[in-house]
């Protein structure tokens, strides 16, 4: 929509709320909900005031900033029957009314502008795995530290007797009635479509209690948009059914975690620039995009997996990537290229180790960063040592990937260079803030450290 067509929604479907929703530094949504009568046409030019500093973006003494609504990403939701029209908000300084540099999404933009000589067009197409549960309770105190989880569909209910269960690793691609989640998925892909999201499919996943949604392929900027937009309308419609929804990389012990693979290519002039007669049908600028970004991983990792819960994914026997290593049709490498990809157009790249815990407009354009770079300074991924490797990952010493958030977090302050868009002062807060949550983690006694040390 443009502005008028905004305007124009409104008052034929005789909405009384206007939703604005903006990133917060660290990836959720906040939103301000304006009466109708005080939203007009001048909301696209003056915005409206907020205080930056509560969203991670400013120090508290100079906090006072604008959001102004971008049209083109309006839908119209319900809460309670109430229609609401909604739109993806970017933050603006007061002073100049500029855009804001810390601002995630004009970090995206400002990277897609960065890279013209290059690409014309990032496309991009994530998959997002998350967990469904019915029953979620955590606490941590000085003298009780504790998480519980149920779901009528998890393996541990196999005692319950009359039920379909889904077995412990046995769930992909699983049919009804051991699969007790199509209907709400149906239901979020549904309003997903309704709201324009492009949803190639979904399905059951490996783990008990976890499910996936594929996009096809679409514009960087969209892709990071309809990122927050899933999120928001898997928890909306969860809720209905009674469910609690967790993108967690890793909620679950001995079970498969959540990823959110990236497929990827860039186009310039029209044309599929991935597409080649080198390895596995890649072009050169598409090998040399690997090759950018297996050599940044370790510092790309702070933004693609930026919690604590990332690094317990990214262990062996879980289809999760330990190793900076790229090949063909092989699930256990940090880049796999797809076999099953046939079309030219579509020739393309996934990127297995981030997941949804990311802020997905820093995470993106780090990653797109990572892979021109690359193009940039013709990094050779073979001839750098990432392979193409072919067997399991996990038996060999490669190319390891970091370990902890720490190590991602120490990377980048060894290893910024190739985050041309990203404020510095951004990334020393970033680093500052994940090292903190690191710290907080560490310092709290873990129930397995009963079990090893208690008699000691």
């Amino acid at each position: 929509m443009n502005i008028g067509q905004v305007l124009k929604v409104v008052d034929q479907e005789g909405i009384d709320f206007i939703d604005l929703k903006v990133v917060d530094l660290w990836g959720r949504w906040r939103h301000v909900t304006l009466a109708r009568d005080n939203f007009s046409e001048k909301t696209f030019k003056e915005g409206v005031g907020f205080d930056a500093s509560n969203l991670g973006y400013a120090d508290v003494f100079s906090s006072d900033m604008v959001i102004i609504p971008d049209p083109e990403t309006a839908f119209v939701e319900e809460y309670d029957g109430e229609k609401v029209l909604s739109m993806i908000c970017d933050v603006y300084e007061v002073d100049n009314m500029q855009p804001c540099s810390h601002d995630p999404r004009t970090i995206l933009k400002k990277t897609l502008e960065s890279i013209g000589d290059i690409a014309d067009e990032v496309y991009l197409g994530p998959e997002y795995e998350f967990h469904i549960f019915e029953d979620v309770r955590y606490k941590i105190s000085s003298n009780e530290v504790m998480f519980q989880v149920d779901s009528s569909e998890g393996f541990w209910k196999s005692g319950e007797a009359g039920e379909y269960f889904v077995g412990r690793k046995k769930g992909y691609h699983r049919i009804p009635p051991f699969d007790r989640l199509m209907e709400v998925r149906n239901a979020i892909v549904k309003k997903l479509i309704e709201y324009g999201v492009p949803v190639k499919y979904h399905h059951h996943e490996v783990g008990t209690c976890q499910v996936e949604i594929e996009l096809q392929l679409v514009d960087a900027l969209h892709a990071a948009d309809y990122t927050m937009l899933i999120k928001h309308v898997a928890r909306m419609v969860a809720r209905e059914f009674g469910y609690i929804i967790t993108f967690m990389p890793k909620p679950l012990y001995d079970e498969a975690g959540n990823g959110m693979h990236v497929h990827q290519f860039l186009k310039k002039d029209g044309k599929n620039i991935f597409d080649g007669n080198k390895l596995y049908n890649l072009s050169q600028e598409a090998l040399y995009y690997i090759g950018g970004i297996l050599k940044n991983a370790s510092s790309l990792m702070a933004f693609t997996n930026p919690s604590t819960n990332s690094y317990r994914r990214l262990v062996p026997g879980f289809e999760a990537p330990t190793n900076a290593v790229f090949a063909l049709a092989n699930r256990t490498a940090a880049i796999r290229i797809p076999a099953y990809v046939k079309d030219p157009e579509k020739r393309r790249v996934e990127f297995r180790t981030i997941d949804a815990t990311c802020n997905p407009y820093l995470a993106y354009a780090a990653m797109i960063l990572a892979g021109i770079q690359g193009i940039r300074d013709q990094i050779d991924p073979t001839t750098e040592g990432f392979g193409p490797f072919e067997g399991d990952m996990y038996e060999k010493d490669l190319k390891p990937l970091p370990k902890s958030l720490e190590e991602s977090c120490n990377a980048v302050i060894a290893n910024d260079k190739f985050l041309s868009t990203f404020p510095r002062e951004l990334t020393e807060h970033w680093v500052k803030v994940k090292l903190q949550e690191e710290r907080q983690v560490l310092s709290i006694p873990h129930p397995k450290e009963y079990d090893l040390y208690f008699d000691v």
